[in-house]
């Protein structure tokens, strides 16, 4: 049996542990519940002998003391640790990596049947042997990691987060699997925040707060108890409380508080028609039969005098332009009294027209630029009439 008393960690002047005491016997789940930085993965260094800062306290395996010694003898009295992130070889083959496990001097005797019980519990890393281990997925790493593990004989397995980063599929076969090392008589001491599957297959289990141990018991319990719930099972808080009526001894629920309804804000948009004063829409189709007038000024005809006809075009182009321009500048100058607009005159711009202001003290004058688009147009001679005809 694993037995750990008052053992407590410290980096400096930062308590990371503070007298963690709890026991596993052969053959049993024990998981450690608690959230990121509770002390859940400097509890399983520190029994490991690989914990870097100041460790007090005592651990001791079937009545021999392990505290303070170094890690190859830890391994060596039958305590093994998976470590988060599996940290397996990568460049090296599956069984590679199993038999690197069998090193210690407990485990060399029954390093076959070690081999071929780890092979028995994955079969999937039977067909992957000569696979090289950086080349699987992870949950094939993780088993590769366990199976080292098992390797060495443990009496008791200790692992550290080892549903991280694997698909719920490949979890609930973890588990599975975790649940068959069991069988084997195999102690497992296990640190997991996937607490709703851990505590499926654990028979007790730890709470670890604040680098202290607030509670422990049966898995069934914890499984039911409401802060459990609440904290890592995604329960959710305390019903709304039940008021009874003395006179009729009715229970009634109390009724939530509705939350208040607070009216928009948002200011109503302001549409171009209602800033201008007109529809806008009219000057788009103006601007549209100018552009219109204007390619059929520039398309040739045969048999038609061309001085008079481009001079009768460009008087109405003119004219058209003038007129539209001039309501532009009205509706600029409208615009102008209800939002201010600023001067602004592009680099390059064909031609900007610059409206004065109604009241040159309080508005500033607003410039309209007008452009054109790039056109290009391609005639070519009928050889037949000698006319341009456009493509």
């Amino acid at each position: 049996m694993l037995d750990i008393r008052d053992l407590s960690v410290s980096y400096g002047k930062h308590q990371a542990l503070d007298g963690a005491s709890l026991h596993v016997n052969m053959g049993e789940i024990v998981v450690i519940l608690g959230a990121n930085g509770a002390g859940k993965s400097t509890l399983l260094k520190a029994m490991s002998g690989i914990c870097e800062g100041q460790t007090s306290g005592s651990v001791t395996l079937d009545g021999h003391t392990i505290s303070g010694l170094k890690p190859d003898r830890i391994v060596e009295e039958g305590i093994a640790l998976v470590p988060e992130g599996r940290g397996i070889f990568g460049d090296l083959t599956v069984e590679e990596n199993l038999k690197l496990g069998a090193f210690p001097e407990r485990a060399r005797d029954e390093e076959q049947a070690n081999l071929d019980r780890v092979y028995a519990l994955f079969p999937k890393l039977t067909e992957r042997r000569k696979q090289i281990a950086r080349t699987m997925s992870g949950g094939e790493q993780q088993m590769v990691a366990i199976g080292r593990a098992m390797m060495s004989s443990p009496q008791i397995l200790t692992l550290d987060e080892p549903s991280l980063g694997l698909s719920p599929l490949l979890c609930k076969e973890l588990f599975q699997n975790l649940s068959a090392v069991r069988e084997l008589g195999i102690g497992i001491l296990m640190v997991e925040q996937n607490a709703k599957q851990s505590l499926a297959i654990a028979d007790r289990g730890y709470l670890l707060e604040n680098t202290r141990i607030i509670h422990e018991g049966r898995a069934e319990a914890l499984m039911t108890d409401p802060a459990v719930q609440a904290a890592y099972l995604g329960g959710g808080g305390k019903a709304a409380a039940p008021v009874i009526t003395k006179a009729t001894d009715t229970v009634h629920q109390q009724p939530k508080p509705s939350k208040a309804v607070i009216p928009s804000q948002r200011k109503p948009r302001q549409t171009a028609d209602s800033l201008v004063g007109f529809d806008v829409s009219d000057l788009v189709a103006k601007a549209g039969q100018s552009a219109a007038s204007e390619r059929t000024a520039h398309q040739p005809s045969s048999g038609a005098t061309s001085g008079s006809k481009t001079s009768l075009t460009s008087a109405t182009k003119a004219g058209e332009l003038g007129a539209m321009l001039k309501e532009f500048e009205i509706a600029a100058a409208r615009a102008g009294r209800s939002s201010p607009l600023p001067s602004y005159q592009k680099p390059g711009s064909r031609s900007a027209e610059t409206v004065s202001p109604a009241n040159p003290k309080t508005e500033k004058p607003v410039t309209i630029e007008i452009y054109r688009a790039p056109r290009v147009e391609v005639y070519r001679r009928k050889p037949s009439t000698g006319a341009f005809e456009k493509e």
